[in-house]
């Protein structure tokens, strides 16, 4: 729990759907310029001959668009804690080049970290598990509610959208905050409490099944708000028998739920091809909708995704225990898939 008095939430980020129409720092229209400077600096990052892992913001060098990156870090810190790139030439580089790029690109707004036990820094977004709970998400085609991933930016780069559904989500956390602070101040405590999540089958080896301290929903360190949201990974917990929700705790968690989701506070778009959205995953929640693929694999829904670390913002223990330096660690043992006793209750859903 905070030690000083709850208080609504001042920041940029914290906004209505109503206020998003005269908001300009949400989108950037990338020009020839922008383009231009990717474009060179994926032949030097190729030319070092470097895997992924390896690369690092030298290997992919954007001194010309220096201006634009620290524009575009300080909208994702401080605006609305959104960018919605547009006018990538998905064409014009194959997957693996694009892997590059994408990823040369979030070196200069973060540090990339790992996003399951496969230790992939570019996550293929693709659906291999169909509607299988047990498989992570990303790798799914299931409907997915709100929530944040264990990272403090997360990048979305659309090569090819789906047949139908697959549409992206997004509410502010801090807006949800502050509407519960005006109608059910009460229910913020628990939220700041936390709670213990389960880790999925995704924490290190020797480690528990669920994390072995209270993880806070809202914490404020050092005036930076910063959200953790899975609520999936909390009803996972309470299926296995770790732990029961107290009458309070259940019903912040549904109120939190219901806000968030409403038209006031989430809004719903599809990211075309040739666009990509960085969110501050410190700030805001995002969801997606099922969707149907094309029967053709080449038509296939195709995301690139990026977490990105940064570390020079403050936190809180909680939030630093769950999200960790490195993402989450990479296992040769284990992959995306949870074995565990969870999911005989459809009512329960994975988050990230």
């Amino acid at each position: 729990m905070p030690n000083t008095e709850l208080k609504p939430i001042v920041h940029s980020a914290a906004w209505k759907t109503s206020e998003l129409a005269t908001r300009t720092d949400l989108t950037v229209d990338l020009g020839e310029r922008q383009l231009d400077a990717f474009h060179d600096a994926l032949q030097q990052a190729l030319a070092t001959g470097k895997p992924l892992g390896e690369l690092r913001p030298g290997d992919f060098p954007l001194a010309s668009i220096a201006h634009d990156i620290k524009d575009w870090k300080h909208r994702l810190s401080h605006g609305a804690g959104m960018v919605w790139f547009r006018g990538f030439p998905i064409d014009r580089y194959s997957i693996e080049e694009w892997e590059k790029l994408y990823l040369g690109m979030g070196l200069h707004l973060g540090q990339p970290v790992s996003q399951s036990n496969l230790g992939d820094l570019v996550g293929h977004v693709v659906n291999i598990g169909d509607k299988d709970r047990r498989e992570r998400a990303y790798r799914n085609n299931r409907k997915l509610d709100l929530h944040t991933d264990r990272c403090d930016y997360i990048g979305m780069f659309c090569l090819q959208k789906a047949k139908s559904g697959g549409v992206s989500g997004y509410a502010s956390a801090l807006a949800v905050h502050n509407e519960i602070h005006r109608t059910r101040p009460e229910l913020l405590e628990p939220l700041y409490e936390g709670f213990r999540l389960h880790r999925f089958g995704e924490q290190p080896e020797g480690e528990p099944p669920i994390t072995e301290q209270k993880i806070p929903i809202f914490s404020i360190s050092d005036s930076y708000p910063n959200v953790i949201y899975i609520r999936g990974y909390i009803d996972l917990a309470v299926q296995e028998g770790f732990y029961a929700l107290a009458e309070n705790e259940q019903a912040a968690l549904d109120y939190f739920d219901e806000l968030a989701a409403s038209e006031e506070f989430c809004f719903n778009a599809t990211i075309e091809p040739g666009e990509a959205v960085f969110t501050n995953n410190c700030l805001l929640l995002h969801k997606r909708t099922a969707f149907e693929d094309y029967d053709e694999p080449q038509r296939r829904r195709y995301l690139m995704r990026l977490w990105l670390s940064d570390p020079d913002r403050p936190a809180s223990a909680g939030v630093r225990a769950h999200k960790t330096s490195r993402g989450i660690e990479k296992r040769q043992d284990r992959g995306t898939y949870y074995s565990g006793p969870g999911y005989a209750n459809p009512s329960v859903d994975d988050g990230y």
